[in-house]
């Protein structure tokens, strides 16, 4: 969450009432007492800002295919989360447009390959927003990153339409070329031992540029580092998740390719499939993730550890998404066992 500590806003005096014996007393409400100004509304427009740059990327690279992707999946997922609010829940005040469910339905529309018919990307914004948001109370009550849970469930239930990955560069929907992912090369590598099939990955600069197959947010890590640090700046996200993640992949990836030169090298890891997404824009979710800095980095650091794991030795290439989810499912214990110290307190 931002920090309100250096706020320059200065808090006015606490207006008294007379008391007892002619002395006066202060009217003491609950703090806080001084506001920074943020809001859930502008700090999900925030993100949706932020996201700008990889949109325009996605535009460029996938053409039609990533403008239905999107606009799709952001239509249903507002349109699902009015719709289950007022006539299932019987709510009068709509949260439609508090920017969260606009957000949500970006980010799903990212985890999808920009082929994806519109029919299975209905069922992942109602499945993001009916069960992974509002089932639980709805926007700070879900224990989970509503997106991945639309994701997680489209790749389980249709695995064959969720991998086909158009190439970047083709402007059509439906009838697109196919190709491999760099996630797809590098685990067919790790699974024969052999090295060279490394060479048939595109360079760390068409990676880092676009240049390259998979979801609309698999490509262009440098546009979504540009809306990283936009984030950063606004002060929307603090450095602690990010940081942690893309440093603990970098090592670990690191030891794996010194180890075994079948194993990609680290820059070419952390540029390839969903990494700089999930690290982020979808891992620093202020709902799913802890509170404190301390918190935050052991998140980091397990969800680094975690994808990497899944990506060598898991089932699928990608491990990214089951990560954040199942650190998701610890936050509330990080919460527990990782607090800032009181003011006032004094350990024994």
């Amino acid at each position: 969450m931002p920090d309100m500590s250096n706020s320059s806003k200065v808090s006015t005096p606490l207006p008294t009432r007379e008391g007892q014996g002619g002395g006066s007393k202060p009217i003491i409400s609950l703090s806080p007492h001084v506001h920074g100004g943020d809001s859930v509304q502008k700090n999900m427009y925030g993100v949706c800002i932020a996201l700008v740059p990889a949109l325009i990327a996605s535009l460029y690279f996938f053409g039609l295919g990533s403008a239905i992707v999107l606009a799709t999946s952001v239509a249903a997922c507002v349109f699902f989360e009015w719709a289950i609010t007022r006539f299932i829940l019987g709510r009068e005040k709509l949260t439609i447009c508090d920017g969260s469910a606009m957000l949500t339905g970006l980010l799903l529309g990212f985890n999808l390959p920009s082929n994806l018919p519109i029919w299975i990307i209905i069922i992942g914004a109602l499945v993001a927003i009916g069960i992974g948001k509002l089932t639980f109370g709805g926007l700070g009550t879900n224990p989970f990153n509503p997106a991945l849970v639309g994701r997680v469930f489209l790749l389980i239930s249709f695995p064959v339409q969720m991998t086909s990955w158009p190439v970047s560069g083709q402007m059509g929907y439906v009838d697109v070329e196919t190709a491999a992912t760099p996630l797809a090369i590098m685990k067919t590598a790790i699974k024969t031992g052999d090295a060279s099939l490394l060479n048939d990955l595109p360079s760390s600069l068409d990676m880092l540029l676009g240049q390259t197959g998979g979801s609309l947010g698999e490509i262009s890590a440098l546009c979504l580092l540009i809306g990283c640090i936009y984030m950063l700046v606004r002060k929307i996200i603090t450095w602690h998740i990010p940081v942690s993640i893309l440093c603990t992949v970098f090592v670990l990836a690191g030891l794996f390719h010194l180890i075994d030169p079948s194993y990609a090298n680290p820059v070419q890891v952390i540029l390839s499939g969903g990494l700089m997404l999930g690290a982020c824009f979808m891992a620093t979710d202020y709902v799913t993730s802890p509170m404190t800095g301390k918190g935050q980095l052991i998140y980091g650091v397990a969800i680094g550890v975690l994808t990497v794991l899944i990506r060598d030795f898991g089932s699928y290439p990608e491990g990214m998404s089951f990560a954040i989810l199942i650190m998701n499912g610890f936050t509330p214990l990080i919460n527990t066992y990782v607090k800032p110290k009181r003011f006032g307190e004094v350990k024994k």
